[in-house]
């Protein structure tokens, strides 16, 4: 029996020591010690039986422990303070990695919605790289000769002059006000403003609006939102007239920044309509109808018809008894009607624009269904200046939009100073005739540049670039042959230029070729890389 209660102290010790340590290699050592405490037990009585086992015991737990900790790895050093540069260094290598571990280190990646990692994932288009090469090795004649030539990006810079000339004569009291009159004061531009946009402003655009149509047409300006930029005025009305999965009609070619502007945050979709070269690019109801009716087979719920007066790539413009038959089909579908007419101003030769806002003063149509996109980034060449226009005829648009344009006001400097611009009537008159005279002059030159390479372009009346056919150019009539001519232009000869492609069109071989960027120097430049690469 005392041997019973010994065994039983010695499990309940085993028991013990393996809570403590944590271990099962208690465990193991006792089926070692179990047999010797039998053998001394017999020869060294009670105390030395009891004694010996226990000693054994933990000598074993000691072997046990130590055989892990040699076998794991070394402790981490401990912290030292990291400078900023080093900070900054360690930072950058971690984004090249793709690495979101902190410094201090992380259980994984941090969390990143769905929406911003399909953006991420989302491939971009030949546009959008030609730009990024221009970008990154922009031509210049003594700087850079050999960089890219510019002629994918709608940019105006034929008439800069005129505006850099007005601002240096006008930009201190336009922001400060007028010494003689009041004294100086930041108050109206340091401070909170409306966000979507001054009332003197508003006025100011709506004045201006009417300018540009020659006085055709009286523009409210309660019905005008101001946006940093066409695109958020675009966009904002995506968000308005359509549901996420919803589509607009769109025919195509079109301006290949669409597929972001209206997609990206609205989750609008495109449906192009397309337009064919036998038909000079235009728009033909029948299309849209059959657009239309496909689409709804699909699923598809159209909310808009999204067109540009004039059109980009092609610059033609859309006539009065077009616009009609355009309004009709908005109605008849009652789906809505968006004008993009952001080159209103910049219609040269023979070309008449006509704005649905006109067309729309002279009838009776449903005016809560129709919008109008406009901005001074290129009547005006203030691109940078972020400056867009959504002009609507419906009064729940306008009052979503109000709200919407908190996020994405035009500042209160830049409004103040275009209040002042867009005022001088004077300066605006002589100014629209000479971008005219200028958009006229450069159009013939690279049209006719082109002509003596052997290639053709549609007729074009408005916008700041062309529509030239080079699909005898390309090896294979595809889209493959038009992206590997497209490749030598950019990466042999220099030329950045817009293929038919990445603005939907669906015959392959035309591209947009931009000419506001040039001066008549890098003209000739661009005729000559051009040549070559036609040449090979």
């Amino acid at each position: 029996m005392t041997q019973d209660i010994f065994r039983r102290r010695n499990q309940g010790e085993e028991e013990g020591t393996r809570r403590k340590t944590g271990t099962l290699d208690g465990g193991a050592a006792m089926r070692i010690i179990v047999p010797l405490q039998g053998v001394i037990q017999g020869r060294g009585g009670l105390v030395l039986g009891f004694v010996a086992p226990c000693a054994l015991f933990y000598f074993l737990q000691l072997f046990f422990r130590r055989y892990r900790s040699s076998s794991s790895p070394p402790p981490a050093p401990p912290s030292r303070s990291v400078s900023s540069s080093q900070l900054a260094v360690e930072s950058e290598t971690q984004s090249q990695l793709g690495s979101l571990v902190s410094l201090r280190g992380s259980s994984g990646p941090a969390y990143i919605s769905s929406r911003a990692l399909s953006l991420r994932k989302t491939g971009n288009s030949e546009y959008y790289v030609g730009l990024k090469e221009y970008l990154d090795n922009p031509y210049d004649p003594v700087m850079n000769p050999n960089g890219v030539i510019q002629l994918g990006l709608a940019d105006n810079k034929l008439t800069l002059d005129l505006i850099g000339e007005w601002m240096s004569n006008n930009m201190r009291r336009s922001l400060l006000g007028d010494d003689e009159v009041a004294p100086l004061s930041m108050c109206g531009i340091a401070g909170y403003q409306r966000f979507d946009g001054l009332p003197e402003m508003k006025y100011a655009v709506a004045g201006f609006m009417n300018q540009v149509l020659n006085g055709k047409v009286s523009f409210n300006p309660s019905q005008i939102i101001l946006t940093a930029g066409a695109t958020p005025s675009i966009e904002i009305l995506s968000y308005c007239l359509a549901d996420p999965g919803n589509a607009f009609l769109v025919p195509s070619p079109y301006y290949p920044g669409f597929d972001r502007d209206i997609k990206f945050r609205s989750g609008v979709e495109m449906i192009p309509v397309p337009c064919r070269s036998t038909d000079s690019f235009n728009i033909s109801i029948t299309a849209l109808d059959r657009a239309y009716t496909q689409a709804k087979k699909r699923g598809l719920k159209v909310r808009a018809l999204l067109l540009s007066n004039p059109s980009n790539p092609v610059g033609n413009l859309i006539s009065r008894d077009l616009w009609y038959s355009l309004l009709d089909f908005s109605r008849e579908r009652d789906i809505h009607l968006i004008s993009d007419e952001i080159f209103a101003g910049s219609v040269y030769g023979d070309g008449e624009f006509v704005s649905v806002a006109e067309v729309l003063s002279s009838g009776e149509f449903d005016k809560s269904r129709v919008h109008i996109i406009y901005g001074l980034s290129k009547d005006m060449c203030l691109a940078g200046f972020r400056v867009g226009v959504l002009y609507s005829y419906n009064e729940s648009v306008l009052a979503a939009a109000t709200r919407l344009a908190r996020f994405c006001p035009v500042s209160a400097p830049t409004q103040r100073l275009m209040t002042s611009m867009l005022s001088d009537r004077v300066f605006i008159a002589q100014f629209l005739r000479e971008n005219r005279e200028r958009l006229t002059k450069m159009h013939g030159a690279f049209v006719g540049g082109l002509k003596e390479l052997g290639i053709e372009c549609t007729k074009s009346v408005g916008g700041f670039y062309c529509w030239a056919d080079m699909s005898h150019l390309i090896r294979s009539y595809s889209e493959k042959g038009e992206i590997e001519l497209w490749k030598k232009l950019l990466y042999d000869g220099g030329v950045n230029v817009t293929p038919g492609s990445s603005c939907h069109s669906i015959e392959p071989g035309w591209f947009r070729c931009c000419f506001t960027m040039l001066s008549e120097e890098e003209l000739g430049v661009a005729m000559e890389r051009i040549r070559k690469v036609a040449e090979n």
